[in-house]
This record gives structure tokens, sequence and C-alpha cells, in this order.
């Protein structure tokens, strides 16, 4: 299902393609990709299709939440013409496509595509997951917030010092894996907190942290 319509999930999804215009016009991208045995075609291919896996969540539980303050149904004040979720006493929870299960999928190629050993990815994903955790804050409106070069520092930082043979791969598993749990899965409890009806995992504001963190940490790896 589509996400809900959100301003400021909006905004971080164009701040986030600003970057990635960024990055293809410096050659970076490519840089980032090719580190991790991608060709073009396959990397373009990755990329868009986390974009539009961004806009698609799949629902797989409910849980009961407590009243939000203001309420939800109050229009956004800077765009009070988008349609929003009226408040219900029920959150569902998503999949985010392109936050989460490409993410996944694409981590579970690298790990059998490399020579990144299990302990090893345990131990990289177990830092940036507590790094994670540690600097991750509910946003009001938007979902989970993290500074944005937190996790790529960190899953970079690890990656260098665990296996510096395979420092790409697993900076990218481990940065991506790292953000999934400890700014997502860890968080859910501040989410129900929020008084939101739709909580994605891997979806925006997670799903920016989450695609940049996979890059930032391949090139700085």
């Amino acid at each position: 299902m589509p996400d809900p319509i959100n301003p400021g999930r909006l905004l971080l999804l164009l701040f986030t393609l600003g970057v990635l215009i960024a990055l293809i016009q410096l050659g970076l991208l490519q840089i980032a990709f090719s580190k991790l045995g991608l060709s073009s075609s396959s990397a373009y291919l990755l990329l868009f299709s986390s974009l539009l896996g961004s806009v698609f969540n799949l629902p797989i539980f409910t849980m009961r939440i407590s009243p939000q303050t203001p309420p939800l149904n109050t229009p956004h004040p800077l765009f009070p013409g988008l349609p929003i979720w009226r408040f219900t006493d029920r959150m569902t929870v998503a999949l985010n496509v392109g936050g989460c299960l490409i993410p996944i999928a694409f981590s579970l190629y690298l790990f059998q595509n490399s020579q990144v050993t299990l302990f090893e990815v345990i131990q990289g994903v177990f830092l940036v997951s507590l790094v994670s955790y540690l600097f991750s804050r509910p946003v009001h409106g938007l979902g989970i917030g993290m500074p944005i070069l937190i996790a790529p520092l960190t899953a970079a930082l690890a990656a260098t010092l665990i296996n510096p043979d395979a420092s790409p791969p697993l900076a990218y598993i481990s940065g991506t894996m790292g953000v999934l749990i400890g700014a997502d899965l860890l968080r859910l409890k501040d989410i129900r907190k929020m008084g939101a009806p739709f909580a994605a995992i891997g979806g925006a504001g997670t799903f920016d942290g989450i695609f940049i963190t996979g890059i930032v940490a391949v090139l700085l790896a």
C-alpha cells in the first residue's frame, strides 16, 4: 500500500533525490557501486528500484496506540490541502519495499558473494545498531530522525577495523541493517507513543537514512 502523504516525509524524499543527483553528477555513486562489484546497469536498477519501492508498504500487523496531541486531523500549516490520516486508536505497522525489503535482499546478496563472515556481519550490524539507537530520536510528524553522517561513519569505521579486505560490502551491510534495526525496529515503542496511525519499517525518513547510509558508508570504507 502507498505511504500516507506526509509533508515532512515528502521533503526528506526530495532531499534524498537532491543528494543522489549530486552523487551521480560527481561520479561518486558509480564509484560506490563499483566497490560492491555491480555493473552500471545493475547499480541503476538497484537505485531506481529502491526509490520506486519507497512508495509502497506491506502491512504486517496493527497495535493499539495513545491519542496524539495535537490530533492528526489538524490541517498541516504549510500544506493544508494535502490528504492526511485521521486518528484512530490503532497503528498499522508495515514493511517499506524500498527502505526495508530491497536493502535486506541486497545485503544477503553481498554476504553470499563476498569474503565477509557471519561473525563479522554480526559485529558490524551490532555496532551500527547501537550507535543508531543512541543517536536517533522521534520527530513529530516524521517518525525517527538521526544525524545523517553518524551511521555511515560508524559503518565505514567498523568495517575497516573488522575486515579491511572486504570493507565495502561489510560497510553496506552494517550500515543499512544497523540503521534498520537501531533507528527503526528498536524505536517502534517510541513511534507508538507518538500516536501516529501508520508506521513503515524502512519508510521515510528512515528510508533516507538507510539509503544514504549504505552509499556513503561504502564510499568511506
